[in-house]
């Protein structure tokens, strides 16, 4: 069997294609030889699982260790302290059984004594447990911060009274705690995602060395990956293809592989045909309309309270507010919806900035009556005058309103305008976005049959909001390489008429024709 790309569950060598976890994996090496214990925090599906399975063998492989990794999702959102320690110890007894059947453990009796004191049931597992290993424990804990509520807290605070104790007593040499999130991040309850105040630096569970995080692939890694497929089958990935994939997932793992996988497995299946821009973008757009598992959980975040902090002002073109240790950047930060570059916060890969907006107004854009077919001239061209004074009319008409539903109420201009042009330009085009943040403004380039049109979208908050989004609109034509553009203007005060609200005039600023829409 060939290998293939992998877009579910941990890589398996010789099954899928897939680059050596120990590139990401160096200064974790070194802490588990300092023998220290850590947090290793990184959004889905970005190989976590993945470079732990590979410790495990990598360090018993070395014999100076015994790594033992455990999968704490049986033990997802059990709040009470016994249920949670229960399906803890039974993941730590079924992996030994399994993956090191000749190592000696506790045994059903000595389990179940342990159990009846849960607040102690895993300190008391993990100090027989390496008692009875004469060689370095290590131990990582998959899923950690699935625990919640008192079992989170007892979790927690029996691993740090075993790290205390542990020149005296046996316990692991090194504990990971690998999930989503660090430690501070982890949650009191599934319903109430309040951070516990005391997993900060000052609390109880002060004992982590470092907090790290698997970074995401480099460009020469998305086309070595890319190359094993070519090795495989003769097909190869044209440069700029390569070069798209590496573009729009950023180096994410599970966005590199479904992108490639969608393409040579269902798109371009003769292998004699080599994989073009075209393939690429096509793809693209089959994930997002699809809603992969990735996509779908993805999705699922961007109403919780937390996440729409940070995403509402960003899709406004404006910087979230707040130290960047505050605790709700930490956790969408740790989700991989974005990122830190430069200093400044950004929307993580172009795929999910096309995903978040897209995904908030999915309703909207299956209820527009506009057809993409209105708005064609005979000669194939996209008629964007048209189109505007249409999305004029259906803003007055419905749109003002419609703001009022959405969950993210003050982006909802912004996300409704972008609902009716996708509704209407998925006929054969596409909408690229570029979040001006700090400038409140949101750039849009619309791209149909060989012709481009830039858009800017920006809210009326004062006399010089004109004149500035004119100027911001002027350099990202300059960039484009365009001579002409459109700045649409909602003026939401509330004593203006409608009539004052709505117009189009034609504005030459800065050597670029420029057509302000009044809405």
């Amino acid at each position: 069997m060939r290998p293939s790309f992998n877009i579910a569950g941990p890589c398996i060598p010789g099954e899928h294609y897939m680059l050596p976890p120990e590139r990401r994996l160096g200064r974790v090496l070194r802490l588990i030889e300092q023998r220290r214990f850590f947090t290793l925090h990184a959004g889905r599906q970005t190989g976590k699982t993945t470079c732990l399975m590979w410790l495990e063998r990598h360090l018993g492989a070395a014999g100076e260790h015994r790594a033992l990794w455990i999968d704490l999702e049986t033990a997802r959102e059990k709040p009470e302290v016994p249920r949670a320690m229960t399906a803890v110890l039974a993941s730590l007894d079924r992996a030994l059984a399994v993956r090191h059947p000749g190592l000696a453990r506790p045994g059903a009796d000595e389990i179940e004594a342990m159990l009846r004191l849960p607040d102690s049931a895993l300190l008391v597992y993990l100090t027989r447990l390496a008692g009875l290993e004469p060689r370095p424990l290590v131990v990582l804990f998959d899923e950690a911060d699935s625990l919640v509520g008192e079992a989170m807290v007892s979790f927690l605070t029996q691993l740090r009274q075993g790290y205390i104790e542990r020149s005296q007593v046996p316990f692991p040499a090194s504990v990971a705690l690998v999930g989503q999130r660090q430690v501070r991040d982890y949650a009191i309850g599934a319903e109430d995602p309040t951070a516990v105040s005391w997993l900060g630096t000052t609390s109880p569970f002060n004992i982590t060395a470092g907090a790290m995080t698997l970074g995401p692939f480099t460009a020469a890694e998305v086309e070595e990956l890319l190359e094993q497929h070519t090795a495989a089958t003769g097909q190869r990935f044209e440069p700029e293809a390569a070069a798209r994939i590496a573009e729009l997932g950023q180096g994410h793992p599970w966005l590199t592989n479904a992108l490639a996988d969608q393409i040579v497995g269902w798109d371009v299946e003769d292998r004699s045909v080599p994989i073009t821009l075209g393939h690429v973008d096509a793809a693209k757009e089959t994930l997002i309309l699809e809603r992969r598992s990735h996509i779908d959980s993805l999705v699922a975040r961007l109403r919780e309270p937390r996440v729409r902090r940070i995403l509402e002002p960003m899709l406004k073109g404006e910087v979230p507010q707040g130290d960047l240790l505050d605790d709700d950047l930490a956790y969408v930060l740790g989700l991989g919806l974005v990122r830190l570059r430069g200093g400044a916060v950004e929307i993580a890969n172009p795929i999910y900035r096309e995903v978040i907006p897209r995904a908030l107004t999915f309703s909207q854009q299956v209820t527009i009556a506009n057809q993409p077919a209105w708005y064609v001239r005979k000669d194939g061209s996209l008629d964007m005058g048209k189109l505007m004074a249409d999305w004029q009319v259906f803003w007055r008409k419905d749109g003002s309103l419609a703001v009022e539903g959405f969950s993210y109420r003050e982006a909802g201009p912004h996300l409704l305008l972008m609902a009716f042009l996708q509704r209407v330009i998925n006929g054969g085009g596409r909408i690229e976005r570029e979040y001006g943040l700090g400038r409140g403004a949101l750039d849009l380039m619309v791209f149909w049959k060989g012709e481009r049109h830039a858009i800017e979208l920006k809210i009326r908050r004062d006399t010089e909001t004109e004149a500035e989004a004119l100027d911001q609109l002027a350099g990202y034509l300059d960039r484009a390489g365009l001579g002409e553009g459109w700045l649409v203007l909602f003026d939401l005060r509330k004593e203006l008429t409608w009539q004052e609200k709505l117009f189009v005039r034609e504005v030459d600023h800065a050597g670029k024709t420029i057509r302000v829409v009044g809405c």
